[in-house]
């Protein structure tokens, strides 16, 4: 049985990742946490002290959010009717976002979270500094990012950009072989360098080992050349029916840049394709 956290502030993009999550989920037995983070810096003093007074609008905050939380519930009871192998609980909390985040992960024993995002200008500008952003660069844990345009579709091909640098142990990719089992899906480990070279040793044994941990699943290596690697990701994207697309937090090089820059034109796999992003 997996647990999901999924994170709502009751915006389209929130409940567009839970339909997606519903979708991604549908034949495995899994609970859902739905959470609604007040944030306790809108609601305290500057000290963080409580007064009577925000007591009782946190109160009247928190009872707000467990009724729109149940909505929530009535909309998913309606849209997936046979969604037997669910079973959904709600959260509302006041606390700092990440705060709360680590504190339900730890305690439910979360094993995925998946959020939504909005991108249609860019991550850099959407994510970072954002809850989504926050919690993919802040908090341990697999996260699977749904952009605002992200539809469910059958999952054939995922895309794993890296760089051969495998500082930790391929037990991270678990989550990589479950969807490839899951939907008999394709791996696409991608390399992308900003000029022509050959591996080095290291990065030729890590190749190796790639090729000996998916060895029982569908998988190719592919080898691009270009200054910008998010140019390169969304080629890749584009000519290919790539429906998602994981990466290793730590791989910090990659990660970086096709996560979080300045260059929104062309970009499309931002608003489109969902991404796991997976950590140790």
């Amino acid at each position: 049985m997996k647990t999901i956290l999924l994170p709502t502030d009751f915006s389209d993009n929130s409940w567009n990742a839970i339909e997606y999550a519903l979708n991604f989920y549908k034949d495995s037995v899994c609970n859902f946490y739905l959470l609604h983070v007040l944030r306790l810096s809108n609601a305290v003093t500057e000290d963080y002290l409580y007064s009577s007074a925000q007591d009782v609008l946190v109160d009247t905050d928190v009872q707000q959010a467990k009724k729109q939380l149940k909505t929530i519930l009535k909309k998913i009871s309606e849209k997936f009717p046979n969604s037997k192998k669910h079973k959904f609980y709600t959260l509302a909390d006041s606390n700092f976002f990440i705060e709360s985040i680590r504190k339900h992960i730890e305690e439910k024993k979360v094993d995925v979270i998946v959020m939504g995002t909005k991108g249609a200008s860019g991550l850099s500008k959407f994510i970072i500094g954002s809850n989504t952003g926050d919690v993919i660069t802040q908090v341990k844990c697999t996260t699977l990012v749904v952009p605002e345009n992200a539809k469910f579709n059958k999952i054939e091909e995922v895309a794993f950009p890296t760089d051969f640098s495998l500082s930790n142990g391929l037990h991270v990719l678990q989550p990589i072989t479950e969807i490839l089992d899951k939907n008999k899906a394709c791996l696409k480990i991608l390399n992308i360098t900003k000029k022509s070279s050959k591996l080095n040793p290291q990065q030729q044994k890590s190749k190796e080992l790639l090729e000996d941990y998916f060895y029982n699943y569908s998988h190719s290596f592919h080898f691009l050349t270009n200054k910008k690697v998010e140019d390169a990701v969304q080629g890749f994207v584009k000519n290919r029916n790539i429906n998602m697309i994981a990466m290793v937090a730590k791989n910090l090089n990659y990660f970086q840049q096709i996560l979080f820059h300045n260059k929104v034109e062309e970009i499309s796999y931002h608003t489109d394709i969902p991404f796991l992003v997976l950590h140790e």
